[in-house]
């Protein structure tokens, strides 16, 4: 097993599960500290994960990864939306031109390997309708998200042109142990946790936005249904969560659940006002019916154990 951006939030999250079923587990992550790579991310794996420090923009690595790999999780990617817009070309270099180079690497030396890329509901842009479901027009509305989107698209072609067994996952917003909660680089809930601990006011830009969200182990085990049957190969299938909340009653039950805290409604900064897609809620129908997935975790209970993770080991997530 090869999951790229394994000492991320997700990628490592999914590495100790596989661990756990008695997994042979390699994790390639450049531990960019921007990027959301944390080694203590993996401290529950010790010695049992195999950590090559390596950046998937490298051609000449990537094909001695992918040889001889059964399955490559590919979650390597630069997520932060405005980075992506103050910087586009790395943001291009890393969703795009390096995720040709991981396929091109299991095109000419792993055709059989099994992969699963982390896509974006980001790739949508704002919805015309809700839920949204997978015959939504993709009009993504930053950078970002034009290359995540073309990143999806190299996936599903090379499954269709190459015969290569690829699908992709389109996330929502997720949520849980070892998320990124130093900035708001990865999620706006992170640097809402981050506060709370703090003793700080969580800012809501807005407030009224519906948004759905997915603990990260109902996220994992996606991952390895998609992995697993083959109807899912060529395929690109939505998560998400019933029901929505509103952004201002999200922040309000993680106060209560936390025993203390505020929060203040505040006007969305220009830069962000520019890209938000407003209300966004996912329909996992498609996923549900093929593959069988549904949320197993309710959100009071993912927050609930989000927070006392990260009450416990603050002092390595900031």
């Amino acid at each position: 097993m090869l999951i790229t951006g394994g000492a991320g939030f997700v990628g490592s999250n999914l590495a100790l599960r596989l661990l756990a079923a008695g997994a042979d587990v390699t994790v390639v992550d450049s531990l960019i500290p921007e990027y959301g790579g944390n080694l203590f991310n993996l401290a529950p794996a010790g010695s049992a994960v195999r950590l090559n420090v390596s950046d998937v923009r490298d051609p000449f690595s990537l094909q001695q990864l992918v040889a001889g790999q059964d399955f490559l999780f590919n979650l390597a990617g630069q997520n932060s939306h405005l980075d992506a817009m103050e910087d586009p070309a790395t943001d291009l270099d890393i969703n795009c031109r390096a995720q040709l180079s991981i396929l091109e690497a299991c095109r000419r030396v792993n055709p059989e390997v099994r992969v699963v890329f982390a896509s974006t509901r980001q790739i949508y842009g704002r919805p015309r309708y809700l839920p949204v479901d997978e015959a939504h027009p993709l009009h993504p509305v930053d950078v970002n998200g034009i290359h995540k989107l073309a990143g999806e698209a190299y996936h599903l072609l090379y499954a269709r042109v190459y015969g290569l067994r690829a699908c992709s996952l389109r996330l929502t917003n997720t949520i849980g142990p070892r998320m990124r909660i130093k900035d708001a680089r990865q999620t706006f809930v992170g640097s809402w946790i981050r506060a709370l601990l703090e003793g700080r006011p969580i800012e809501v830009w807005g407030g009224r936005q519906l948004r759905d969200l997915n603990d990260v182990e109902d996220v994992v085990d996606a991952f390895l249904l998609a992995a697993q049957s083959p109807a899912a190969i060529g395929q690109a299938y939505n998560l998400g969560a019933d029901p929505p909340i509103s952004l201002q009653a999200l922040a309000e039950m993680m106060i209560e659940l936390h025993g203390r805290g505020e929060y203040r409604i505040r006007e969305f900064p220009e830069n962000r006002a520019r890209i938000d897609i407003g209300d966004y809620h996912g329909s996992f129908a498609a996923i549900r019916a093929e593959l069988g997935w549904t949320p197993r975790h309710s959100l009071r209970e993912t927050l609930q154990r989000t927070l006392g993770y990260f009450a416990a080991n603050l002092a390595h997530y900031v």
